[in-house]
């Protein structure tokens, strides 16, 4: 048993129980879903902080409840570290979650039914980019770029084209799922072509981008939005940084727009990841999920398996499975991730560009570094790591190979205890 959380041990077992199996689960398994990261204990203290008891409606000097001066501080505090982090013009830290967060700036600066460019989902956007069972792909009308179909990364000269064609008032960059660098520069030209905003979603990269590891969107992106939890480190919520001329616009759309009084708390632990970023050992750190994602990447492609664009240029690598001779069919993308799961290292089924098969039954296997890279894991580990995921792919019904696979898993997650 660990007593990490004593109130909550004396005072209701019953939860306890379940955030300690939890507990244990992150410390004993490989955790390599890109989107997720273990944040620090200061964040989770300042996530559960007294800051949970005050509403606060409104932004700093303007609030619509009195005791609110200590909140101020907080808030603008966060917000002074943001624009610094990421040499912004201006912060809105108040978004909840990334969805929020761009539907605020959709909010701000679209009408109805005006157009946008955003990535086609199953090639790597975001549900919010237009996806048509998403708010985004039913209120506005979303144009959809893709990735080229022999190298499996963007063509800038095909998004320019596309973009002259349709005249959006709006273009997306920024992904869930794509393993290459952006050119946001390229974007923000191609969206000043056209007479459109540039808008750029970095909720994956962002950790990477505040650590010199990406390019950034800032300070020439007219919007970007971002989540503070993956790459950053931090908890789970959002912010919006854009230039100074749309700050009303953005911060209006985000209150009273969308959301009413915002999670304080949450702020606050926002405000300590950001400055947790801003030091220089967070640099090391992202330059190493970096280094940890390429030599994972050459390890799984050393050893037969197949990477969407032949490999990687950040936290993330997307493996396809139709094209992974030991594999080589569609949808196997569920059953491999069960598979790895069950051996103890735990990804998540995606779709791979072009996939034939459904969402509900995906062709590939997505997986990071970044919480390997937190645990302290560097590219001796990243090869061992590889080498099990390999096998495990090949041999995915092999009952006998993920039990001993688990073991041995456990023995390296023990070496790198975390919390």
């Amino acid at each position: 048993m660990v007593n990490i959380i004593p109130n909550i041990r004396r005072k209701d077992s019953e939860v306890f129980e379940i955030i300690n199996r939890e507990l244990v689960r992150q410390r004993n398994e490989l955790n390599m879903i890109p989107s997720e990261n273990y944040c620090s204990t200061a964040v989770l203290e300042a996530q559960g902080s007294i800051f949970t008891n005050k509403y606060a409606e409104g932004y700093p000097g303007k609030r619509y409840y009195q005791g609110n001066r200590h909140v101020d501080e907080i808030e603008n505090l966060a917000i002074k570290r943001a624009k610094k982090l990421f040499r912004a013009e201006h912060a809105n830290v108040q978004p909840n979650s990334g969805s929020p967060a761009n539907m605020a700036v959709y909010f701000a600066l679209l009408e109805p039914g005006d157009k946008v460019m955003g990535m086609e989902l199953s090639q790597g956007g975001h549900l919010t980019h237009g996806s048509p069972v998403n708010f985004s792909g039913r209120m506005y009308n979303f144009v959809s770029y893709g990735l080229d179909k022999k190298t499996e990364t963007l063509d800038m000269d095909a998004i320019r084209k596309i973009a002259q064609k349709e005249k959006p008032k709006m273009i997306v960059s920024g992904y869930t799922a794509y393993p290459r660098k952006i050119n946001f520069r390229e974007f923000h030209k191609i969206a000043r072509e056209v007479g459109a905003y540039s808008m750029a979603d970095i909720a994956h990269i962002a950790g990477l981008v505040a650590g010199g590891a990406h390019p950034s969107p800032l300070p020439f992106t007219d919007v970007v939005t971002t989540t503070t939890h993956k790459t950053l480190r931090g908890p789970r919520s959002a912010i919006i940084l854009c230039r100074k001329e749309l700050a009303k616009k953005i911060d209006s759309s985000v209150f009273p727009g969308i959301q009413g009084g915002p999670h304080e708390h949450t702020i606050a632990a926002k405000a300590v990841a950001f400055g947790e970023a801003m030091k220089p050992e967070f640099k090391v750190y992202a330059k190493q999920i970096v280094k940890n994602a390429k030599v994972l990447a050459e390890t799984l492609m050393d050893n037969g398996i197949k990477l969407v664009s032949n490999g990687t240029d950040n936290h993330l690598i997307l493996i396809d499975l139709i094209n992974t001779k030991s594999v080589g069919k569609e949808g196997m993308g569920k059953e491999c991730a069960d598979a790895l799961e069950e051996a103890g290292i735990v990804t998540n089924a995606n779709t791979i560009p072009f996939d034939p098969s459904t969402p509900f039954r995906p062709s590939g296997i997505r997986l990071g570094t970044p919480v390997l890279t937190t645990r302290g894991m560097k590219e001796p580990e990243m090869k061992q790591i590889g080498e099990w995921m390999a096998k495990i792919l090949k041999n995915h019904k092999d009952k006998a190979l993920i039990k001993k696979t688990k073991e041995e898993v456990l023995g390296l997650c023990r070496r790198f205890v975390f919390y």
